[in-house]
């Protein structure tokens, strides 16, 4: 969105980090000259508020926090993204599954891969402090389906990009 001038970022308030995660994403939105409108939800009726919140205040993209209360609501948190015409981007690939615009994150599925790899070697003798610590390599993953319904243009080299692009 070249031309994005107000941003939505949903937050879960009972976050660990919830501090630093508002304020890092105040101070890259200020650098890049986009205004931030943040908004609370921690459960069902939150979730409405924030987006009728987001409307409200003329929010033309969202970003979600990771949190494990959005991954469950993940069917919600999209449905809502899209009737509000909202283009999205989620932390897990998990959301872009259940209809959401975008993910840039881990891929829950591989991560648990890795982890039963790490299990095997230590099963077979391995001394886990001896394992090297390994993190994988975020994956972009995007919804086709939504961007048409959302009436946003995806370039072709970010298409290009995806590890992932959901029909």
């Amino acid at each position: 969105m070249p031309n994005l001038a107000r941003a939505g970022l949903l937050l879960n308030p009972e976050i660990s980090d919830y501090t630093s995660v508002l304020a890092d994403a105040g101070s890259l939105a200020q650098k890049a000259g986009v205004a931030l409108i943040s908004a609370d939800a921690h459960n069902p009726d939150s979730l409405a508020e924030a987006f009728a919140q987001f409307s409200g205040q003329g929010v033309e993209a969202l970003i979600v926090v990771d949190d494990a209360y959005f991954l469950n609501q993940r069917d919600e948190l999209a449905g809502l993204a899209l009737k509000h015409r909202l283009p999205s981007i989620f932390p897990k690939r998990d959301f872009v599954q259940a209809g959401g615009l975008m993910a840039y994150g881990e891929n829950l599925t591989e991560f648990y891969r890795r982890a039963a790899s790490f299990v095997d070697r230590i099963l077979k003798g391995a001394k886990a402090g001896e394992l090297p610590i390994e993190r994988a390599p975020p994956q972009l993953a995007i919804n086709r389906k939504t961007a048409r319904a959302l009436g946003v243009t995806i370039p072709p080299q970010v298409y290009a990009l995806a590890n992932d692009v959901i029909e």
